[in-house]
């Protein structure tokens, strides 16, 4: 257990998003469509530590267990039944704070890697039982896999009919507070869009104009007009569809090839302070994992 490991740990998109009810216990009951994309925060793991440190690239994410990925490498040696040490080093790619993932992305890394560093003493079911622990979006990224997720967005179920598509995101400089926009979002609005089955699902391709969906603008959107301006730009630079990611605040626009989502990037105005990027919808699996 002597070497160090890289872990890429990929972005999400949700490619469409409904909200169907408040639970008892304060969470949503959702339906959703999520995929992986080719932005990636990367994760040194360096096992020569006697107790769990973060090292980060973002002054701004806290360095003890506010970080989930702290909190991943905490509960991985719990359910180990016995005390480890970690030392992390996680550079930040992925936007904080935009609907892609990454703080979750970042546990589900520290687990898989963690676990390939001692040998792999858990399932993946017991993996993604720790996840669940930590946040609903932990256990698709150990998933692996598109998937239709509902639940909390905890149940997983693996979806292979997304076409080979490049996505270009759209994340301009202010966060978004999931925990808000679900407090303020209307169900009796979002509840008017008729929502695809899974036996539609099974028949019939992902394809952008007919699927691409989120309940979530309807909060989002109104508070930042600027989003919407962005998801018609994107359309106008050719995307087959855009759409907000979550619960924002980042956007995606789809487009056939990379060629295209080159262009639009070129296209996009830049003094904005908007970050750019230009990934792959990640529908098989990867490597993730490198000894170093």
């Amino acid at each position: 257990m002597a070497m160090t490991l890289q872990v890429l740990s990929p972005a999400k998109i949700n490619l469409f998003l409904y909200v169907l009810r408040r639970r008892t216990d304060g969470y949503h009951d959702l339906f959703s469509l999520m995929c992986r994309i080719g932005l990636y925060d990367e994760i040194l793991l360096d096992p020569a530590s006697a107790t769990i440190t973060l090292q980060c690239s973002d002054p701004s994410l806290p360095l003890d267990d506010g970080n989930l990925a702290v909190r991943a490498a905490q509960r991985f040696y719990e359910a180990l039944g016995r005390s480890g040490g970690v030392e992390i080093h996680l550079t930040k790619r992925i936007p904080v704070g935009a609907g892609l993932g990454g703080g979750s992305s970042n546990a589900a890394s520290v687990l898989l890697g963690l676990n390939h560093l001692h040998d792999t003493p858990l399932s993946l079911e017991r993996l993604i039982a720790i996840g669940r622990s930590l946040g609903a979006d932990v256990p698709f990224f150990l998933f692996q896999s598109p998937a239709l997720a509902s639940g909390i967005g905890d149940q997983l179920e693996t979806f292979t009919g997304i076409p080979i598509q490049t996505v270009v995101v759209v994340s301009p400089p202010f966060t978004v507070s999931t925990r808000m926009v679900y407090q303020k979002l209307n169900l009796r609005l979002t509840n008017r869009q008729k929502r695809p089955t899974r036996a539609h699902l099974k028949r019939t391709a992902f394809t952008p104009d007919l699927h691409l969906y989120n309940d979530l603008e309807t909060v989002t959107l109104a508070w930042h007009p600027e989003l919407l301006a962005i998801k018609n730009l994107l359309t106008g630079r050719g995307a087959l569809g855009a759409l907000m990611s979550g619960s924002g605040s980042s956007v995606f626009g789809l487009f056939s090839d990379q060629e295209a989502a080159r262009k639009a990037i070129d296209a996009l105005t830049r003094d904005r302070g908007w970050r750019l990027f230009c990934a792959d919808l990640l529908t098989g699996s990867i490597p993730l994992i490198c000894e170093i």
